[in-house]
């Protein structure tokens, strides 16, 4: 059933009739005096009584009300999926996550590339969270501050490069400036998924300052070092095993994580990432019901159009009229 939003809007609709009683014309016996009083009006003198052109600007002036007025179909309640939390991302950009180590459905993919792959998933299944991403390398960066546009953080996700950022590691950065982004949400809502493959090497604060930062905030850091731990590569005398992983500091991932009350996830293939990654899903589940909102669709554009018509027959109605006399 439809309903106005502005019903108050049709207080107005005497007013054309206030405007014509107080703006009046003197009518002919008032302004014109007869020289002979044995003259009279004809009934053909008479003023015209009111047709149908008049009755077409009242129906104008009632439907440009109507219109005003904000005439709305309004639907059925839906439950919102807004958590109240936000949740950053912070995901390692430095030179080493192009190693090709790691197995994702029997393909041999690059780190990134299997995070890119596996958090575009999980990013599309965190409906009613604010999402923001943070890249580092050398330097880290805010690429996208939080947002309920989940499309827009995967995009960015989905558009970076490695090594954009910087070939080294500034983990003890990327979690200072993510802290930064969440300390304006409640308490409880603050969550960051730090992602690297190495050690901190680059950046301004450790990382065991940034934690306890992190924690004095009251932002929860899930860590997951990725990364596999035997690779074969080719040499002059053949091929040889080395463990890609030798740099991961996994001690300082652990102590990140348990400093701050989150938990630190080894990813060595592509099943391994996406198992953290349902395991953090699992652990900062979503709410199952939301406050309603019903969609409003507004009507106006069909009295708006209508009072054009009408206005327009109005006010030529009067020579189409004198034509067909």
């Amino acid at each position: 059933m439809p309903e106005f939003a502005w019903p108050w809007v049709f207080v107005l609709l005497p007013l054309p009739w206030l405007a014509w009683r107080l703006l009046k014309p003197a009518s002919p016996g008032q302004a014109l005096r007869l020289p002979h009083g044995s003259l009279t009006w004809s009934a053909g003198d008479q003023l015209p009584t009111r047709g149908a052109g008049s009755w077409l600007w009242a129906l104008g002036w009632l439907c440009l009300l109507a219109a005003a007025a904000r005439p709305q179909l309004i639907g059925p309640p839906q439950a919102q999926m807004h958590s109240g939390r936000g949740m950053m991302l912070a995901v390692d950009l430095s030179g080493s996550m192009q190693t090709p180590d790691m197995l994702l459905g029997g393909q041999q993919l690059s780190r990134f590339g299997a995070v890119e792959a596996i958090a575009g998933d999980f990013i599309s299944r965190r409906t009613g969270d604010e999402l923001g991403l943070v890249l580092f390398g050398t330097h880290a960066f805010l690429v996208t501050p939080l947002t309920y546009d989940l499309n827009a953080v995967r995009a960015q996700l989905q558009s970076a490069a490695v090594g954009l950022p910087g070939t080294e590691t500034a983990i003890g950065d990327a979690i200072a400036v993510a802290v930064k982004r969440l300390a304006a949400l409640p308490e409880q809502a603050r969550v960051l998924i730090l992602l690297t493959d190495g050690v901190n090497n680059s950046g301004s604060i450790s990382p065991q300052d940034a934690a306890r930062a992190a924690k004095a905030a009251g932002v929860r850091i899930y860590t997951i070092g990725i990364g596999a731990t035997r690779m074969t590569v080719p040499g002059l005398f053949g091929d040889s095993v080395v463990n890609p992983s030798a740099d991961l500091d996994a001690d300082m991932l652990t102590y990140i994580a348990h400093e701050t009350g989150g938990q630190f996830y080894r990813a060595t293939d592509g099943n391994q990432l996406a198992e953290a990654y349902r395991a953090i899903d699992a652990l900062e589940p979503m709410p199952r019901h939301g406050p309603s909102l019903r969609l409003r669709h507004e009507l106006f554009r069909v009295p708006l159009a209508a009072a054009a018509l009408c206005l327009l027959l109005g006010m030529f109605w009067p020579r189409w009229r004198g034509t067909s006399a």
